[in-house]
C-alpha cells in the first residue's frame, strides 16, 4: 500500500490545511517546573502483529552512516536524548535511545488525535444540545465543543423560550438543568495546581463556553454558563432557574431534543490540536473517542487500541490527552512506528495535514525558516519545563522520514533536532 505522502509526492499535491478555530487562541506556554506524581501503571500489554499488509517498523538500525551522524549530532547530551528515524518500507534508519520512556509534553496530542481519527471518523462533530423533559423543564448537554460561544447560547434560550418559531408568550420563568462531569474530574490528577490557573490548563467540561478560558481559566465553568444564560433569558423578559445535574446520568427517555449545534468538523478539530496544540482540545478528543470521559478509563481504552494497530508498546505509559501531564511516557521509537502506520491509514491525509509546518504554519511557523527544511516538514512540537520533542513525516526526494526526537534537558534542542532533520534529509547517506 502506498502512504499517504508518498502518493501526494509523486503527484506534485500541495497538503491542504485546515482553517483554525478561535480557540487556537486560548493557549499559552507553560512554564512550570517538576513534582512528585504517583506514577501511572505501565503499559503491559503483548504485542500484536500489525494489520495484514502494513509496514512494521523493524528493530534493527539499518543505516550506519545516519547513525554516525546523530550520534556525532548530540554528542555528549547523548543520555537525555531519544531520536528514531524510520522510511516508508518500515526500516529503522538511525535510533539513538530510541526504547527509552521519555516525557513527550504535547507530542502525546499525537496519539490522542490518531486515536480520534480512527473511531470517530473524518466528518464527526462534537454537538450541543437542547432536551426538553416531560416536566416542562429543559436540560442541556454537551461533548466538549471548544468553539462554544455566546451565539449558540443565545439560540438555545430562543428554542428554550419558545421563541425560534413558536407563537406564544414568553414564559416567565424557564427551568433549565446544565448536564455536567464532576468537578473532581475536571482537570487530570497530575497536572500541576499552578498550571491550572492558564488557559492552557482550563478545566475539560463538556459545557465550556470559550474552551473554559478568557484571558486566564475559567475556574468554575457552569457558573459562568448559568450567568451568561440568565443574562441571555433576561435580555428577553424571562427568569432562568439553573440547575446542575451531572452528565453521566442518562436523559429520561421520554426526552425530546429540540435543538442542536455541531462543532466545527474533525479537520478543524485536528488542526487545533496538532497545529496549535490545544490542550482542551486533545483532551476531549480522547474522551469522545473512548465513549467515556472517566479519563481512567479513556486512557486504557486508547491503550488497547495502539496495541492493536502493532505499535512497540514496551514502556508506553498514558496519563492524559495532551501531554500536560507530566506522567506520560513514551519512546521516540513509538511515536515513529504511530506516524509509519498512520501514514498508511485511510485517513492518512487528514492526519498529516492537521500538523504544523516548518517554517509555514503552527508552532512550527518561526522555526527552520528559509532552509530546507521549510515546507517540507509536518510534524508536531512539545514543550514543558525541561522537555522538547519535535515528531512528525519529513518529505525528502527518496519517499517520506518518520522522525522523533524527545529532549528531556538538553541545551539548545530546536538546533539539535534541525540538524537532525537536515540530516534525515540527506537520502545520499542511506543508499538502500
Amino acid at each position: 500500500m502506498a502512504s499517504i505522502t508518498g502518493s501526494l509526492q509523486a503527484a506534485g499535491v500541495v497538503i491542504g490545511l485546515a482553517a483554525l478555530p478561535a480557540a487556537a487562541l486560548a493557549q499559552q506556554a507553560p512554564a512550570i517546573t517538576a513534582f512528585a506524581l504517583e506514577p501511572a501503571p505501565l503499559a503491559t500489554l503483548p504485542p500484536l502483529p500489525p494489520p495484514v499488509g502494513l509496514p512494521q517498523l523493524q528493530t534493527q538500525v539499518s543505516c550506519p552512516a545516519l547513525q554516525q551522524r546523530l550520534l556525532a549530532t548530540v554528542g555528549g547530551q547523548e543520555s537525555v536524548w531519544s531520536i528514531s528515524i524510520a522510511d516508508g518500507q518500515g526500516r529503522l534508519l538511525a535510533d539513538v535511545n530510541g526504547t527509552r520512556p521519555r516525557i513527550p509534553a504535547s507530542n502525546q496530542k499525537l496519539l490522542s488525535t490518531a486515536y480520534a481519527l480512527d473511531r470517530l471518523g473524518p466528518d464527526y462533530r462534537l454537538n450541543t444540545q437542547l432536551w426538553r423533559l416531560s416536566d416542562g423543564s429543559f436540560r442541556l448537554t454537551g461533548e466538549g465543543d471548544p468553539d462554544l460561544a455566546l451565539p449558540q447560547l443565545q439560540r438555545f434560550a430562543k428554542l428554550a423560550l419558545g421563541s425560534g418559531g413558536s407563537s406564544g408568550e414568553t414564559p416567565s420563568l424557564v427551568r433549565l438543568q446544565i448536564a455536567e462531569e464532576p468537578r473532581q474530574a475536571w482537570w487530570p490528577q497530575g497536572w500541576h495546581p499552578d498550571d491550572r490557573y492558564y488557559a492552557y490548563g482550563a478545566p475539560i467540561t463538556r459545557l465550556a463556553v470559550t474552551s473554559n478560558a478568557i484571558h486566564e481559566a475559567v475556574m468554575n465553568p457552569p457558573s459562568r454558563l448559568q450567568t451568561l444564560l440568565q443574562k441571555t433569558m433576561g435580555q428577553q423578559g424571562a427568569r432562568v432557574q439553573v440547575s446542575l445535574v451531572s452528565s453521566r446520568t442518562a436523559l429520561p427517555g421520554d426526552a425530546v431534543l429540540l435543538h442542536q449545534e455541531a462543532s466545527a468538523p474533525m479537520h478543524n478539530l485536528l488542526s487545533l490540536a496538532n497545529t496549535e496544540s490545544h490542550n482542551f482540545t486533545a483532551e476531549v478528543l480522547l474522551r469522545q473517542a473512548a465513549g467515556t470521559w472517566d479519563l481512567g478509563q479513556a486512557a486504557q481504552r486508547q491503550t488497547l487500541w495502539l496495541g492493536e494497530q502493532g505499535l512497540p508498546m514496551q514502556g508506553v505509559r498514558i496519563a492524559d490527552g495532551s501531554g500536560l501531564d507530566r506522567a506520560n511516557r513514551l519512546t521516540s521509537r513509538f511515536l515513529a512506528a504511530l506516524l509509519l502506520r498512520m501514514d498508511q491509514h485511510p485517513y492518512g491525509r487528514a492526519y498529516l495535514a492537521s500538523m504544523a509546518v516548518a517554517g509555514q504554519r503552527g508552532t512550527l511557523r518561526n522555526l527552520y525558516v528559509g532552509t530546507p527544511l521549510q515546507g517540507q516538514f509536518f510534524g508536531k512540537t512539545g514543550t514543558i519545563s525541561g522537555v522538547r520533542s519535535i515528531s512528525g513525516v519529513l518529505l525528502t526526494s527518496a519517499g517520506p522520514r518518520y522522525v522523533s526526537a524527545i529532549s528531556n534537558g538538553g541545551s539548545s534542542p530546536n538546533d539539535t533536532i534541525g540538524r537532525v532533520l537536515r540530516q534525515a534529509q540527506n537520502t545520499q547517506l542511506c543508499s538502500l
